[in-house]
C-alpha cells in the first residue's frame, strides 16, 4: 500500500518503479561515433603519449633567462563559474581560544574545506569529460565505466606529464595587425568581442609573427584578451559568461593535425560563443577532446605570457604545470607557469 500511495503521488505506475515499461535504449554505435586512438585500443592517455623524453628534452632548451610568468588565476570565490557550477571555501580554526591550545608552546593550526566542482578557474578538461551520447574518447562506452563517485576509465589519474613547449599565440594582435578587432567596452585591455571567430589563418598568423612552427608534443595557448573580464570579478561575471571569442572547428581540426596535446585560452570554453552553428554544442570540445584526446585548459592567464612574448619576441616556453593524480575524475584546476 505505501509503494502503491507513492506511485500515485508521484504520478507513476508502480511497474516503473521496478523496471521501465518500455525497452532500454541501446548503446549507441561508438565504433561509428568515434575514431580510435592511435596510440592503441586500451589508451586512456590520449595526446599526452606524444610528450616523450625527447620532446621533454628538447623543450627544456626553451629556459634561457629562467624567468617565470604565471599562467594560473588564483582561486578565489566569487570568480565566474559555468553554469550552476559551485565553489566555496570554509576555514576552520583550532585551538585558537585562550587556554585551547595544545602542549606547553600553545600551538594552533587552520585548516580549510574547499567546496567545489572540478572545472573551476584555471582548470584541465580530462578525455573523460566530453562525450557523443555515450560514446567517449578511443570508442570507449562510458555507460559502462561510470559510478557515483568517479569513472572507472578515462579518468585524469592517466595523464602523463605536461613538461613539454608551450607556445603562446597572441589573437589580439594578430587581430590588430590585420585591422579588424572589435572589442568589447568592458574590457579594459584590448580584447576580441565575444563570437569573435578565431580561425586557423588567423592562428598561423599569431605563429608567424614571432616565427613559430608547431611541433608534435607543443602546448597552445591562446590568448584573446577575454580574461580582463575574469579578472574584474564578480562585476562583469554576466559578461564573462554570456559569451566568448574563440576557435572554429576548423581551427581545432587543424590544431589536431599539428599533433598537439593542449589548447588552452583565457575563457571559460576555448571555442567561440555564440558558436557557429546554433544546433552543434560545443564542437571543439567534441574536436579535441572526443576525436583526439587534446586537453583543453579554460580561464588561462594569457595576457602575462602574451606581454613577456612581445617583450621578448618569443612566443615559447617550457611548460610547467602538474596535475593531481585524482582517480577517475573528469577534470581538476592546475597551476600553470611558463619559464623562458
Amino acid at each position: 500500500m505505501r509503494i502503491a500511495g507513492l506511485a500515485a503521488f508521484l504520478g507513476i505506475s508502480v511497474l516503473s518503479l521496478f523496471g521501465p515499461t518500455a525497452p532500454a535504449r541501446a548503446e549507441a554505435d561508438c565504433k561509428a561515433l568515434v575514431a580510435p586512438s592511435p596510440f592503441g585500443p586500451e589508451d586512456q592517455t590520449g595526446a599526452t603519449n606524444r610528450i616523450t623524453p625527447a620532446v621533454t628534452k628538447a623543450a627544456a632548451a626553451e629556459i634561457q633567462t629562467g624567468v617565470v610568468t604565471p599562467m594560473a588565476y588564483p582561486l578565489a570565490d566569487g570568480v565566474p563559474l559555468f553554469g550552476t557550477r559551485f565553489s566555496k571555501t570554509v576555514l576552520t580554526s583550532f585551538a585558537t581560544m585562550p587556554g585551547a591550545e595544545f602542549g606547553k608552546n600553545k600551538l594552533s593550526y587552520m585548516e580549510d574545506t574547499y567546496l567545489s566542482q572540478s572545472h573551476v578557474g584555471t582548470h584541465i578538461d580530462g578525455i573523460g569529460h566530453i562525450g557523443v551520447q555515450d560514446c567517449y574518447y578511443n570508442q570507449t562506452p562510458m555507460g559502462k565505466y561510470i559510478t557515483q563517485n568517479n569513472l572507472k576509465r578515462l579518468g585524469i589519474e592517466n595523464i602523463k606529464t605536461f613538461a613539454t613547449r608551450g607556445v603562446v599565440i597572441d589573437a589580439v594582435k594578430v587581430f590588430q595587425a590585420a585591422g579588424k578587432l572589435k572589442a568589447n567596452a568592458a574590457c579594459k585591455r584590448p580584447c576580441l568581442d565575444g563570437g569573435t571567430m578565431i580561425t586557423e589563418a588567423d592562428l598561423q598568423a599569431g605563429l608567424k609573427m614571432y616565427n613559430v612552427t608547431l611541433k608534435e608534443g607543443d602546448a597552445v595557448f591562446i590568448n584573446t584578451g577575454w580574461g580582463d573580464l575574469f579578472e574584474q570579478f564578480p562585476a562583469q561575471n554576466a559578461a564573462y559568461n554570456g559569451g566568448e571569442p574563440g576557435i572554429t572547428d576548423s581551427a581545432a581540426k587543424w590544431l589536431a593535425s599539428q599533433k598537439v596535446v593542449v589548447v588552452g585560452s583565457d575563457s571559460w570554453a576555448v571555442e567561440v560563443i555564440p558558436g557557429e552553428d546554433k544546433d552543434i554544442a560545443f564542437p571543439v570540445h567534441k574536436t579535441l577532446i572526443t576525436d583526439n584526446g587534446i586537453h583543453i585548459i579554460e580561464n588561462v592567464r594569457t595576457q602575462l605570457i602574451a606581454d613577456a612574448a612581445a617583450a621578448s619576441k618569443r612566443a615559447t616556453f617550457f611548460l610547467s604545470m602538474t596535475v593531481p593524480k585524482a582517480v577517475g575524475l573528469t577534470g581538476t584546476f592546475v597551476n600553470i607557469e611558463a619559464i623562458q
